[in-house]
């Protein structure tokens, strides 16, 4: 059996040291499969065989000169926030990068004193100046060499230093090292940035709890809750754990995990999230989860798998780079060789320009413009509860062109409420309505919901085998009888439903009402219901409309009830879809563009996985965080137009930094082959360009999509 093995990673910083120590890993013998995360520093390693130990795996990484700690395996006491916890970032003078940029800073400081006060000293200073901070960079080139990466950007680094030392620029190589340092410590405390999103989320969940244990109150670590427990939650304390409410209602704070501000009302029978406010009341609540597996561990999860989720566009860039480099090194030599070779020119002017193309042609900046922008947008969807299951993801969510919505609990509030009970035989309302919540009892439908809490207080008739009717409703056994209950459609293919019953049923949907039918072999009572508007669905399909987003209602319910709602929100609408056929309406307006279809990832699951982004919406996590390409954790469909507009502003975010790191390259590179720049302003170019990209893309971790300002 395969083994698979975890650890931290220190010192990686970018895709390309991911790239570095992925490949290097893979050349091991008997390795299948490595996964790494550059935000979250983990490493994933499935081995087929004991030919490679992990300690072979932890030498091979440390020999890249990274820093590597095993992660204790399920069943140790470690949880994922516990994990991001205990990754504190060090400030950046007590890293090893800072380290080697204070020391370079210092030996060039030094050096230019000894040049200024003794001018025949030579250019030795210098040199020690540049192999203090080249040998590091060396080794670590070296290391990459070996596990056959003999493009890395180290490489072409040493190259460089080292050839403008033979040719006597001691000055500019000294700088040049200074400044690489610069850039590698800048891109490192760029990533601790965003990182500090995830490490956020990691701490809203508090380290201790309070269980009550035979009638007793104890503290306890959170990460030693599990299920069944109990705990209270007083006024003002964090929840400790995903749980469900069994005594007490006040206001929870939410915003910490959905990003809803506004304090929600929660009492016996609600459930609540790990990481939650309880603002008011203290609150009796029995664990539904164990810490490993809360919303908030799950999001954190969701987030670092969502890396592994490359945008097509990233995909492109990673086959571009891995060509690009070698390209570089070929330009780079025939600089150096033709006009001297064909032309007479003095090799040391084109060595010089050769090394200085080198420098330009380091694709630092190229390589993290994308990712850079998809982690900090990841994030700063997460802290609104705005989750996209990576790159592809949100590249796929920027160009849709159709939203399909689900009405009942997407556009409309999902809380529908019987209305009439209209008796067809000789049973009584009482006996109707107690009957048909026996049935609904097992189903989570709003309808079936709907039904059992009419039917609250009341003595409900034991029935037995109680099962889904796909697409249709629900039955179950009452005395050798199958009782069911369906739409009139259904009900008149199981020839239950009269004509005259029928009509009833007709002159209710007219109303804009959802009628189910109650029938053995007859029926028994029509049941109608209504489930008004959300109030902000009027406000989504305008945003959506304005922009350039079509929107369109896929529901499973009667034709009048769907174009009453329609009618309200001014939309198109399809009606009495079965799954299979929401499934294919989507899978045609697909054909005319990406199709985004929102609905509560239960019922439309078909639909779900057929459009080009599925979202689940609400208070479904579970299906939220593993059915979707998206989730929207808040109750509010205003954010599915927010989501739109993030995505969007990520694809903006990554166009800017694609044009900044390759104009500046294009800019550099011409100037250097005609000489008019040189070794140090071509690591300044390089440098500058990741910097620039780096913060550009950094800026999208404050970013507030609009269409949240009117709940946050």
């Amino acid at each position: 059996m395969p083994d698979t093995h975890e650890w931290l990673v220190t010192g990686m910083d970018c895709p390309s040291c991911a790239a570095k120590i992925k490949g290097a890993v893979a050349q091991l013998p008997g390795i299948e499969a490595v996964e790494i995360s550059v935000m979250s520093r983990k490493l994933r390693v499935t081995a087929t065989s004991h030919a490679t130990s992990p300690a072979d795996i932890e030498n091979q990484v440390k020999s890249l000169g990274y820093g590597i700690e095993a992660i204790a395996q399920a069943g140790g006491a470690r949880t994922e926030a516990d994990e991001h916890t205990t990754q504190t970032a060090a400030p950046w003078y007590r890293t090893g990068k800072g380290h080697l940029v204070l020391l370079t800073a210092t030996l060039l400081v030094v050096a230019w004193g000894v040049a200024l006060l003794l001018p025949d000293a030579g250019n030795w200073p210098f040199i020690v100046a540049c192999l203090a901070g080249l040998i590091p960079v060396a080794l670590r080139a070296f290391a990459a060499i070996r596990a056959g990466q003999p493009f890395s950007i180290e490489a072409l680094m040493t190259i460089a230093a080292t050839g403008a030392l033979f040719i006597g620029a001691t000055q500019e190589a000294a700088l040049v090292v200074f400044l690489f340092a610069v850039g590698e410590l800048l891109e490192g405390v760029a990533v601790s940035h965003a990182r500090d999103g995830i490490r956020a989320l990691s701490t809203l969940v508090p380290k201790t709890a309070l269980r009550e244990k035979n009638d007793m109150l104890e503290d306890v670590a959170a990460a030693e809750l599990v299920p069944g427990d109990i705990v209270i939650v007083r006024p003002g304390d964090r929840i400790p754990a995903d749980g469900t409410i069994i005594s007490g209602t006040g206001g929870v704070d939410e915003s910490p995990v959905t990003g809803e501000s506004m304090p929600v009302t929660r009492g016996p029978g609600d459930p609540v999230f790990a990481g939650a406010i309880n603002n008011e009341t203290a609150l009796r609540i029995q664990v539904t989860r164990a810490a490993a597996d809360n919303t908030i561990a799950r999001i954190i999860r969701l987030v670092e798998q969502a890396e592994d989720s490359r945008a097509p566009t990233q995909r492109f860039i990673d086959r571009f780079s891995r060509w690009y480099m070698p390209s570089i090194v070929v330009l780079s030599a025939l600089v150096v060789a033709i006009p001297p070779l064909f032309f007479g020119q003095a090799w040391s002017v084109w060595v010089y320009r050769g090394l200085s193309l080198l420098l330009i042609g380091c694709p630092c900046a190229l390589v993290i413009s994308v990712p850079a922008a998809i982690a900090s947008a990841l994030y700063a969807g997460a802290r609104h509860g705005l989750l996209m299951k990576g790159g592809a993801v949100i590249e796929a969510t920027a160009a849709i062109k159709t939203v399909a919505l689900d009405k009942t609990g997407t556009l409309t509030m999902g809380q529908p409420e019987v209305t009439d009970i209209l008796c067809l035989d000789q049973h009584s309302t009482a006996e109707v309505l107690a009957l048909a919540a026996a049935v609904e009892k097992a189903s989570n439908h709003p309808l079936a919901q709907a039904i059992v809490r009419k039917a609250a207080g009341m003595a409900l008739p034991p029935v037995q085998d109680s099962r889904a009717i796909a697409g249709k409703g629900v039955s179950a056994m009452l005395d050798g009888q199958i009782i069911t209950i369906a739409s009139p459609r259904h009900a008149m293919q199981d020839g239950a439903l009269s004509s005259t019953a029928a009509a009833q049923a007709t002159a209710m949907e007219s109303e804009g009402k959802t009628v189910v039918v109650l029938y053995t072999g007859t029926a028994l009572a029509l049941i109608g219901l209504r489930d008004e508007p959300r109030q902000d669905a009027q406000e989504t399909i305008r945003q959506l409309r304005s922009l350039g987003v079509t929107p369109i209602i896929l529901t499973g319910d009667n034709q009048r009830t769907a174009a009453a709602i329609a009618a309200m929100l001014h939309t198109d609408y399809e009606a009495e879809l079965l799954p299979e056929q929401k499934q294919q309406t989507i899978r045609e307006l697909a054909a005319r563009g990406p199709v985004m279809m929102v609905g509560d990832g239960i019922n439309d699951a078909p639909a779900l996985k057929q459009a080009t982004v599925g979202v689940a919406i609400g208070s479904g996590t579970d299906v939220a965080l593993e059915t979707a390409d998206a989730a929207i954790l808040r109750n509010c469909i205003t954010d599915i137009p927010a989501l739109i507009r993030l995505a969007r502003s990520t694809m903006g975010n990554i166009r800017q930094n694609v044009s900044i790191a390759l104009g500046l390259k294009g800019v550099f590179l011409v100037t250097t082959i005609i000489g008019m720049t040189g070794l140090w302003l071509a690591i300044m170019a390089d440098t500058g360009a990741t910097v620039l990209v780096t913060l550009n893309a950094l800026r999208l971790l404050r970013t507030k999509p609009a269409g949240l300002a009117q709940k946050n």
